[in-house]
């Protein structure tokens, strides 16, 4: 069976899903007005009256247009190759070659190719970690602004680079937010931009202004904001926005380094699915949000009746990800829970962790769905409280490791001797690749950090349990390419 025949069965099954992208596979087939075509009858290349993305002066300028003036950006751009060629373009747009980047450690791996790419120094910021649960929380305005000053005082005495930008996540993949108001002013008395990868945030524009959401980093003061919208909105895998405001950020530089990271092929089936996307949710959308939001405080005040298993819900977190742990349950972990809810309710959930499960929703979700992920995991818990709760949580948390020591910069790393050695054998060694779990693509390590003892243990564990560890050439997980003279 190929891939078009496994998709169709696949969409022809009642398996629900929890997961990307925000379509939830069905579109606009509530809003007749908005039904989108034939995509073959539609896929065209650059002819007479269609415009050039790389160089819009036409419909497609237009469609940019409209949609900075939507989400309120000074300048906003079509992006036909992911978050992670925005990303990459902001990155470059604000930092020289071999310059310093402050960065969020949490961040996607699009940021950390960046750093590779461009040759910079990273400097990292770590984000806090949520006990229990076992992920990354907000990143600290306090800690990022000890770290710009003691850069500025090293600079000035030539002993360090001065930081050229600073990038962060927010909301994370799992839903947290950093108060990047308080980050935004902060890092501008320093003169420099802040970067915003809310590849998860695409919704947060639309939602009511009543707290239940977060707000959007871009109507915080971030200088500039990546958007999927394929994440969290009803519009095509691959689909995202870049938009720009304030007087730091030269739009030309920004062009530039879209027109080398994105294809200067984009299809126009994906530019007019985002162009739909955006006139939706100026309209109807913003409807369909606050029906959205009703349905998710209706769901989180259920899940309170869980004795076992346990919701993350309050704080400051985009309820839109639903984080369900299960650290108290004897011989559960995410991976087990993942499998329970795809074979037995038929629901595939976005990722699952050691520690918990990740369902993510849209305003696409229907209350069908959510009435099935309720019992599933009402009924689980029930199942789980008949046998006892686990007396011995896990201390030692994905997101709780202590931080790698960077021996050289991940462009240099690249370019020295490598040694392939056995995995469990590296411990001291330094890393010539990345290790991560994808989804979502955050790196546990980077080209020439330290492999410590920690880290080590990490992705051994992640290994035995089957979880979806990535980076290493050797597709077995059992070596690892380090640098050959690294004693």
């Amino acid at each position: 069976m190929g891939l078009t025949e496994q998709l169709q069965k696949y969409a022809a099954s009642d398996m629900y899903p929890f997961h990307m992208p925000g379509h939830k596979r069905h579109g606009f087939k509530e809003s007749g007005s908005y039904v989108f075509p034939d995509p073959y009858s539609v896929d065209i290349t650059e002819i007479s009256g269609f415009d050039n993305l790389h160089h819009a002066e036409g419909i497609l300028k237009e469609a940019m247009e409209q949609a900075a003036k939507v989400y309120g950006s000074d300048k906003t751009y079509y992006l036909v190759n992911g978050s992670s060629c925005g990303v990459l373009s902001a990155i470059f747009a604000v930092t020289k070659c071999g310059g310093k980047l402050l960065l969020s450690r949490n961040c996607h791996l699009s940021a950390h190719h960046a750093v590779l790419l461009n040759r910079l120094e990273p400097e990292y910021v770590y984000p806090d970690c949520m006990d229990f649960f076992g992920i990354s929380g907000e990143v600290r305005v306090d800690e990022i602004e000890r770290i710009l000053l003691e850069n500025r005082e090293k600079a000035k005495r030539g002993e360090d680079k001065r930081i050229e930008a600073v990038c962060i996540v927010s909301p994370t993949y799992e839903g947290m937010v950093s108060d990047v108001k308080r980050i935004a002013k902060v890092v501008h008395t320093f003169e420099i931009p802040l970067l915003v990868d809310e590849a998860h945030g695409a919704h947060l524009p639309f939602a009511l202004r009543d707290g239940f959401f977060p707000e959007s980093a871009l109507s915080q003061g971030a200088d500039i904001v990546v958007q999927s919208l394929h994440k969290t909105l009803p519009s095509f895998t691959q689909t995202a926005l870049l938009h720009v405001q304030g007087e730091l950020i030269e739009p030309g530089k920004i062009e530039r380094y879209l027109r080398m990271f994105q294809s200067s092929s984009p299809s126009y089936v994906f530019m007019a699915g985002m162009e739909l996307c955006i006139r939706y949710m100026d309209r109807e959308g913003r409807d369909k949000m606050h029906q959205y939001e009703k349905r998710l405080f209706r769901f989180y005040k259920k899940m309170r009746q869980l004795k076992t298993l346990k919701v993350l819900e309050g704080g400051q977190k985009d309820p839109s990800k639903v984080v369900i742990a299960t650290q108290m349950a004897k011989g559960l972990n995410g991976a087990i829970l993942g499998k329970i809810l795809r074979e037995r309710f038929h629901l595939e959930v976005e990722f699952c962790a050691p520690e918990y499960v990740l369902a993510m929703t849209s305003l696409m979700d229907t209350d069908e769905g959510f009435l099935r992920l309720e019992e599933a995991l009402l009924a689980i818990d029930q199942e789980l409280e008949d046998c006892g709760r686990d007396g011995d949580i896990k201390k030692i948390l994905s997101c709780d490791i202590p931080p790698a020591r960077q021996m050289i910069s991940p462009a240099i790393a690249l370019e020295e001797k490598e040694a392939c050695v056995p995995l469990e054998a590296s411990e001291g060694r330094i890393s010539k690749e990345f290790v991560f779990l994808y989804p979502p693509g955050i790196p546990i390590l980077t080209p020439g950090e330290q492999i410590s003892k920690e880290i080590l243990s990490h992705i051994v564990s992640w290994r035995e349990a089957g979880l979806p560890v990535q980076g290493l050439t050797d597709s077995k997980l059992s070596t690892i390419l380090t640098v050959a003279c690294d004693g």
